[in-house]
């Protein structure tokens, strides 16, 4: 099943890795590189799966996560943090921000996959 995802990097390369590794596994993707982007875009492409790096330029993905809960189109999407911090406190904060899944890069694209397919199969269920 395809899903809309949202990509949310500000390294350009990464977002755009992402984007080709998606896009040939056959979602629909849309790429924002900062937060402020990121809420314009959701609001209108309503993506069932945002992938959010924490380290933004202008707001961090954990703020960026909690406005995403409070929009309509993202109430329920699944929030997946994609990021370089990998210790515990960083894991906690992210989970009490509203994400789902925590994920550190390089992402590992087998565990994406398999993320993404468990998503795509309950979309279908409901």
């Amino acid at each position: 099943g395809a899903l809309r995802v949202l990509v949310v990097d500000d390294n350009l390369d990464a977002a755009h890795t992402l984007n080709l590794f998606l896009g040939a596994a056959g979602h629909e993707v849309e790429i924002a590189y900062s937060a402020t982007d990121a809420l314009e875009v959701a609001k209108v492409f309503s993506p069932q799966v945002c992938l959010l790096d924490i380290g933004l330029p202008d707001m961090d993905g954990n703020e960026l996560a909690r406005r995403l809960r409070r929009l309509p189109q993202t109430t329920a999407s699944t929030l997946v943090a994609a990021t370089g911090y990998g210790r515990q406190q960083d894991r906690d904060a992210a989970r009490q921000a509203g994400f789902d899944h925590y994920m550190v890069k390089p992402v590992n694209t087998v565990e994406l996959s398999d993320l993404l397919a468990g998503i795509a199969a309950r979309a279908e269920q409901a």
